[in-house]
């Protein structure tokens, strides 16, 4: 066992090293016009060996010197950069140096300080963005998020989408980038809170008035075949104008979706009339249900106005759920009260958009195969399952 009585002490370092850190700092910091590159490498590797074995002031020395300096070795940069987080900040804040690959370095070898500080910085590119958001700490995600200087990935969008699920503060962060799809938004819509839903809604929800406009002849085509093909049936009912579905009002027991509107309210609401309340409405059960069974309320107001119900219907539907109109004191509620303005606000193509969107998304993985082999398999539904939108939005949102 070491004495440690008998061990030599510290001596602080002499004049002589102080001065060749500072000489060497002196060099590696020169701009490319006074010192050859040969010159800097060698003076940057010696330099580096001296750090390794220097104080803190000296690293916090070095890295100041060296954050305004473009050409500086980035050995010594990454090293620098990973030390404590003190020597690193003027190097995080400033430096111009690092590429893409140095910083995702720094971010999987450092603290959450180190991560922070990288996240806020200008010109960041997806590669270190998906980094940052990989490694999933929710105070580096929100900076992130907060920095419209830093693009993010598509793929990167997908994680953040998922994982905004758990994580409720993202929803209205990432609603506001300009990198969500469309695609991002309906899925995130089912979690996210009122006011970032009512953006969804008003800004993301497309009218198909091109696609309509330039598949018009498509639709004659699948009806001259019979609509035999099930991959352009389902495409098409994406794209197509008319919202409820005449087939189903002939065979229903009620004259019409306000008719089942009516009885809904006047004896509440049961699966049965979930059902066919979504079959009127042109849209799958599993579709009606995920609406009708919404504690926010926002999707009523998006199938009243699609379906071309009016206000008193919205109404209606609120009360067949055994929602409350008013408060104790008898003003209006605030939670019909937002439903009602937000279906004021849409408007009847957007709204319709967002419903198709929603029917041919979450019933993806619901159809007999898809549940076949999920039920075999314990996996994705289908192989589709890695690249479609529809079925990814359905994993989101009822899980595999």
């Amino acid at each position: 066992m070491t004495d440690l009585s008998q061990a030599p002490a510290f001596k602080p370092p002499g004049a002589a090293r102080n001065a060749l850190v500072r000489r060497l700092i002196d060099v590696v910091a020169l701009p490319g016009s006074r010192v050859p590159p040969q010159d800097r490498a060698m003076a940057g590797d010696i330099l580096l060996d001296m750090l390794l074995h220097s104080t803190d002031r000296e690293r916090s020395l070095c890295a100041s010197r060296l954050a305004v300096c473009r050409d500086a070795p980035r050995r010594v940069l990454r090293y620098l950069a990973q030390c404590s987080f003190e020597v690193a900040r003027p190097l995080l804040e400033v430096s111009e140096a690092f590429d893409a690959c140095d910083l995702v370095e720094i971010i999987e070898n450092s603290t959450i300080e180190h991560r922070l500080a990288i996240a806020r910085r200008r010109n960041l590119c997806v590669t270190v963005t998906s980094s940052l958001a990989q490694i999933g700490e929710p105070q580096v995600v929100r900076e992130l998020l907060a920095n419209h200087n830093a693009p993010i990935a598509e793929t990167t969008m997908d994680k953040l989408i998922a994982v905004s699920r758990e994580e409720p503060t993202f929803c209205a962060m990432l609603a506001e980038r300009v990198e969500l799809r469309a695609s991002h938004a309906m899925t995130m819509f089912w979690w996210a809170d009122a006011s970032t839903r009512r953006k969804i809604l008003t800004r993301q929800a497309a009218d198909r008035s091109e696609m309509i406009s330039l598949c018009h002849d498509v639709f004659e085509m699948a009806a001259a075949e019979g609509w035999a093909d099930e991959i352009t049936r389902k495409a098409l009912q994406l794209i197509e104008r008319r919202q409820r579905n005449r087939a189903a009002i002939e065979r229903s027991p009620y004259d019409s979706l306000e008719g089942a509107v009516a009885a809904a309210a006047a004896r509440g609401i049961d699966a049965e009339l979930v059902q066919e309340i979504g079959y009127l409405a042109g849209i799958k059960p599993v579709t009606a249900a995920k609406i009708l069974s919404d504690l926010g309320g926002e999707g009523l107001a998006v199938l009243c106005k699609s379906t071309g119900l009016k206000r008193e219907y919205l109404r209606l539907l609120w009360t067949a759920l055994r929602r409350p109109l008013e408060t104790a004191q008898g003003a209006p509620h605030p939670d019909f009260h937002r439903v009602a303005e937000t279906y004021e606000v849409l408007s009847v193509a957007r709204a319709q958009t967002t419903l198709r969107y929603w029917n041919w998304s979450l019933s993806a993985a619901f159809t007999p195969a898809a549940l076949r082999q999920a039920n075999e398999l314990g996996a994705p539904a289908n192989e589709e399952a890695e690249y479609s939108t529809s079925q990814r939005t359905a994993r989101l949102v009822f899980g595999n």
